[in-house]
Protein backbone atom coordinates (compact mmCIF):
# COMPACT_ATOMS: atom_id res chain seq x y z
CA UNK A 1 0.00 0.00 0.00
CA UNK A 2 1.30 3.36 -1.07
CA UNK A 3 1.30 6.05 1.41
CA UNK A 4 2.28 9.68 1.05
CA UNK A 5 2.73 11.56 3.90
CA UNK A 6 1.94 15.77 3.87
CA UNK A 7 2.09 18.65 6.73
CA UNK A 8 -1.33 20.52 6.59
CA UNK A 9 -1.72 23.84 8.59
CA UNK A 10 -4.34 26.85 8.14
CA UNK A 11 -7.39 25.71 5.79
CA UNK A 12 -5.69 22.69 5.01
CA UNK A 13 -5.54 21.70 8.65
CA UNK A 14 -9.42 22.49 9.23
CA UNK A 15 -10.40 20.82 5.56
CA UNK A 16 -8.88 17.49 7.72
CA UNK A 17 -10.63 17.59 10.87
CA UNK A 18 -13.39 15.92 10.02
CA UNK A 19 -10.91 12.35 9.13
CA UNK A 20 -9.00 13.22 12.11
CA UNK A 21 -12.21 12.95 14.12
CA UNK A 22 -13.36 9.51 12.68
CA UNK A 23 -9.72 8.41 12.78
CA UNK A 24 -9.53 8.99 16.32
CA UNK A 25 -13.31 7.73 17.10
CA UNK A 26 -11.78 4.32 15.02
CA UNK A 27 -8.31 3.97 16.69
CA UNK A 28 -9.01 4.90 20.15
CA UNK A 29 -11.27 2.62 20.54
CA UNK A 30 -8.91 -0.09 21.00
CA UNK A 31 -6.93 -0.40 24.12
CA UNK A 32 -5.17 0.98 25.79
CA UNK A 33 -7.66 4.29 25.02
CA UNK A 34 -10.80 2.66 25.11
CA UNK A 35 -12.26 5.57 24.58
CA UNK A 36 -15.77 5.43 23.08
CA UNK A 37 -16.10 8.97 21.26
CA UNK A 38 -19.20 10.43 19.78
CA UNK A 39 -18.92 13.20 16.78
CA UNK A 40 -20.36 15.33 19.22
CA UNK A 41 -17.30 14.64 21.78
CA UNK A 42 -14.72 15.32 18.87
CA UNK A 43 -16.17 18.50 17.43
CA UNK A 44 -16.13 20.12 20.71
CA UNK A 45 -12.17 18.59 21.01
CA UNK A 46 -11.64 19.87 18.05
CA UNK A 47 -12.60 23.29 18.02
CA UNK A 48 -9.13 24.03 19.73
CA UNK A 49 -7.24 23.43 16.23
CA UNK A 50 -9.55 25.95 14.30
CA UNK A 51 -7.60 29.08 13.25
CA UNK A 52 -4.44 28.32 15.36
CA UNK A 53 -1.13 29.38 13.16
CA UNK A 54 1.55 27.37 15.14
CA UNK A 55 -0.54 24.15 14.52
CA UNK A 56 0.06 21.13 12.32
CA UNK A 57 -1.95 17.86 11.15
CA UNK A 58 0.72 15.50 9.81
CA UNK A 59 -1.51 13.29 7.15
CA UNK A 60 -0.58 9.40 5.97
CA UNK A 61 -2.65 9.55 2.82
CA UNK A 62 -3.41 6.33 0.60
CA UNK A 63 -5.56 6.41 -2.34
CA UNK A 64 -6.55 10.12 -1.69
CA UNK A 65 -8.17 8.60 1.65
CA UNK A 66 -6.75 9.99 5.08
CA UNK A 67 -5.47 6.71 6.50
CA UNK A 68 -3.54 8.27 9.69
CA UNK A 69 -3.00 11.31 11.17
CA UNK A 70 -0.86 13.31 13.97
CA UNK A 71 -1.43 16.68 15.01
CA UNK A 72 0.87 18.89 17.40
CA UNK A 73 0.72 22.96 18.39
CA UNK A 74 2.29 24.89 21.27
CA UNK A 75 0.89 23.07 24.43
CA UNK A 76 0.30 26.73 25.35
CA UNK A 77 -2.00 27.32 23.30
CA UNK A 78 -3.71 23.91 23.34
CA UNK A 79 -6.75 22.80 26.15
CA UNK A 80 -4.18 19.87 27.28
CA UNK A 81 -1.81 22.02 29.35
CA UNK A 82 -4.44 23.07 31.80
CA UNK A 83 -4.44 19.48 32.91
CA UNK A 84 -1.05 19.18 33.28
CA UNK A 85 0.05 17.86 37.00
CA UNK A 86 3.44 18.69 38.61
CA UNK A 87 6.54 20.92 37.38
CA UNK A 88 6.37 20.69 33.35
CA UNK A 89 9.36 23.91 33.15
CA UNK A 90 8.96 26.08 30.64
CA UNK A 91 5.27 25.37 29.03
CA UNK A 92 6.02 28.26 26.40
CA UNK A 93 9.03 26.48 24.80
CA UNK A 94 7.12 22.78 24.71
CA UNK A 95 5.86 21.99 21.62
CA UNK A 96 2.91 19.36 21.72
CA UNK A 97 2.23 16.47 19.93
CA UNK A 98 -1.61 15.55 20.73
CA UNK A 99 -2.31 12.19 19.01
CA UNK A 100 -0.85 10.34 16.39
CA UNK A 101 -3.94 7.88 15.41
CA UNK A 102 -3.12 5.57 12.31
CA UNK A 103 -5.28 2.51 10.97
CA UNK A 104 -3.89 -1.18 11.15
CA UNK A 105 -3.71 -1.90 8.26
CA UNK A 106 -1.21 0.75 7.63
CA UNK A 107 0.88 0.35 10.61
CA UNK A 108 4.89 -1.18 11.00
CA UNK A 109 6.00 1.05 7.44
CA UNK A 110 7.31 3.47 9.40
CA UNK A 111 4.55 6.10 9.25
CA UNK A 112 4.36 6.60 12.89
CA UNK A 113 8.18 7.75 12.83
CA UNK A 114 7.51 10.19 10.36
CA UNK A 115 4.75 11.33 12.07
CA UNK A 116 7.38 12.55 14.59
CA UNK A 117 9.62 13.47 12.02
CA UNK A 118 7.46 16.35 10.56
CA UNK A 119 6.09 17.71 14.00
CA UNK A 120 9.23 17.80 15.12
CA UNK A 121 10.14 19.57 12.60
CA UNK A 122 7.53 22.01 12.41
CA UNK A 123 8.44 22.62 16.03
CA UNK A 124 12.16 23.59 15.51
CA UNK A 125 10.92 25.95 12.45
CA UNK A 126 8.68 27.48 14.99
CA UNK A 127 11.72 28.41 17.60
CA UNK A 128 10.40 24.94 20.16
CA UNK A 129 13.29 23.77 22.13
CA UNK A 130 11.14 20.78 23.17
CA UNK A 131 8.25 18.45 21.97
CA UNK A 132 5.84 16.55 24.30
CA UNK A 133 2.96 14.13 24.67
CA UNK A 134 0.69 12.42 26.90
CA UNK A 135 0.44 8.34 26.85
CA UNK A 136 -2.43 7.07 28.96
CA UNK A 137 -1.69 4.52 32.08
CA UNK A 138 -3.36 1.42 32.43
CA UNK A 139 -2.78 -1.28 34.65
CA UNK A 140 -1.12 -4.60 33.58
CA UNK A 141 -3.86 -6.39 35.05
CA UNK A 142 -6.80 -4.09 33.12
CA UNK A 143 -9.81 -6.33 32.20
CA UNK A 144 -9.97 -5.34 28.35
CA UNK A 145 -5.67 -6.01 27.91
CA UNK A 146 -5.05 -7.94 25.10
CA UNK A 147 -2.63 -11.04 24.96
CA UNK A 148 -1.11 -9.62 22.94
CA UNK A 149 -0.80 -5.68 23.57
CA UNK A 150 2.79 -4.15 23.61
CA UNK A 151 3.18 -0.87 25.22
CA UNK A 152 4.81 2.05 22.93
CA UNK A 153 7.75 2.93 25.46
CA UNK A 154 9.83 1.12 23.61
CA UNK A 155 9.28 2.93 20.03
CA UNK A 156 9.08 6.41 22.08
CA UNK A 157 12.24 5.52 23.50
CA UNK A 158 14.25 5.36 20.71
CA UNK A 159 13.13 8.77 19.42
CA UNK A 160 14.58 9.93 22.42
CA UNK A 161 11.48 10.51 24.33
CA UNK A 162 11.25 9.91 28.33
CA UNK A 163 8.69 10.29 31.07
CA UNK A 164 9.15 13.50 32.92
CA UNK A 165 9.80 12.66 36.43
CA UNK A 166 6.56 13.69 38.61
CA UNK A 167 4.60 15.16 35.86
CA UNK A 168 1.31 13.77 34.45
CA UNK A 169 -2.07 14.35 33.25
CA UNK A 170 -5.37 14.18 34.05
CA UNK A 171 -8.10 13.25 31.04
CA UNK A 172 -11.81 11.94 31.60
CA UNK A 173 -13.66 10.34 28.78
CA UNK A 174 -16.17 7.66 28.42
CA UNK A 175 -14.47 4.16 28.29
CA UNK A 176 -16.29 1.59 26.29
CA UNK A 177 -18.85 -0.72 27.75
CA UNK A 178 -19.41 2.31 30.52
CA UNK A 179 -21.90 4.82 30.66
CA UNK A 180 -20.37 7.80 31.93
CA UNK A 181 -17.13 10.06 32.24
CA UNK A 182 -14.33 8.29 34.79
CA UNK A 183 -10.82 10.40 35.03
CA UNK A 184 -7.25 8.79 33.42
CA UNK A 185 -4.26 9.71 34.24
CA UNK A 186 -1.43 10.24 31.19
CA UNK A 187 2.26 10.33 31.46
CA UNK A 188 4.02 13.40 30.06
CA UNK A 189 6.93 12.25 28.19
CA UNK A 190 9.64 14.85 26.52
CA UNK A 191 12.58 14.99 24.44
CA UNK A 192 14.77 17.78 23.59
CA UNK A 193 14.87 18.98 19.79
Amino acid sequence: MSVKIESLSGAALERALPDLARLRIAVFRAFPYLYDGSDESEQHYLRSYKDKTRAVLVAAISDGKIVGAATGMPLADHGDASQLHGDAGDTDDIFYCAESVLLPEYRGQGIGHAFFDHREEFARQHGFGTSAFCGVIRAQTHPMRPAEYRPLDAFWGKRGYAPMPGVTARFSWVDVGDTQESTKTLKFWTRKL
